[in-house]
């Protein structure tokens, strides 16, 4: 087993559903003591403990608690304090944005917020927990998407914050290359997620079955996979790094695809 986190303090913002709470899930199977942080309304919490039941994970602690709000943060921090007296692996995955429509959705406060909720707490996560236990996590993975160099529709402004976190992983790398920390970022391909069908409709997932096949879709367990390799002491040497999961695919999911295969999409 890859990765032995028996004992070891595990926070993931946005941890209740999709990516955030599979990846909280394989962290728990390997013994973790998990905090989920959620939005209220976000999360189901008994369904959320079930989860972890089954897979023989500890409970985690499942805290509301807005991720762009510095008290709530800290209350957070406090919390485990009092069970740990370090955190392990710091996970950012909540995401939120203005999807874009039209130009006159380009605003400057739509802009900020979505830097506010889906880029900043990587970095200020990451400075509270050096104030409140003294010292910074011995790991930080931020979660991106392929959005920030693949154009997806209303995307812009949530690429436009995912480039601000990747770019914020390198340089913050340098900044704290000296502590005992390791900052990556994990950029993924779609996956089929709530948030996911929130943002580009059920209607996309049915046309893209028409042009990319199944497999070409990331599963929320290799994204949650790929975070636990990045921790698990193994790839120490990786640090300040965008690494990219997505089975390959960019590199031949274009119109020289879809030209190969013409006959078997029928186009």
């Amino acid at each position: 087993m890859i990765g032995d986190f028996r004992g070891k303090n595990v926070l993931v913002t946005g941890g209740t559903m999709g990516i955030g709470l599979a990846t909280a899930l394989a962290f728990g199977r390997r013994g973790a003591d998990c905090t989920l942080t959620y939005k209220w309304g976000s999360a189901d919490e008994d369904e959320v403990r079930r989860a972890f039941a089954e897979a023989g994970a500890p409970e985690p602690s499942l805290v509301q608690a807005d991720v762009a709000r510095a008290e709530e943060t800290d209350r957070v921090l406090a919390q485990m304090r009092v069970r740990h007296p370090h955190v392990e692996v710091f996970v950012s995955n909540v995401s939120q944005t203005v999807l874009v429509e039209s130009p006159a959705d380009y605003t400057a406060r739509a802009l900020f917020q979505s830097i506010q909720y889906s880029a900043w707490p990587f970095v200020d996560h990451t400075f509270r927990i050096r104030e409140i236990f003294g010292r910074y996590p011995r790991y930080v993975v931020g979660i991106s998407s392929t959005g920030v160099d693949q154009f997806s529709q209303g995307y812009d402004l949530m690429a436009a914050s995912k480039a601000v976190m990747e770019t914020l992983c390198r340089y913050l790398n340098y900044r704290l290359y000296d502590e005992d920390t390791r900052i990556n970022v994990i950029r993924t391909r779609s996956v089929r997620t709530a948030s996911f069908r929130t943002a580009f409709g059920s209607d996309f997932e049915a046309f893209a079955r028409r042009f990319t096949r199944d497999r070409h879709f990331v599963d929320v367990g290799e994204v949650a996979d790929a975070a636990v390799a990045l921790c698990s002491g193994l790839m120490d040497g990786v640090r300040g790094q965008v690494l990219t999961v997505d089975r390959g695919t960019s590199f031949f999911d274009n119109l020289m695809r879809l030209y190969d295969e013409r006959e078997t999409l029928q186009l």
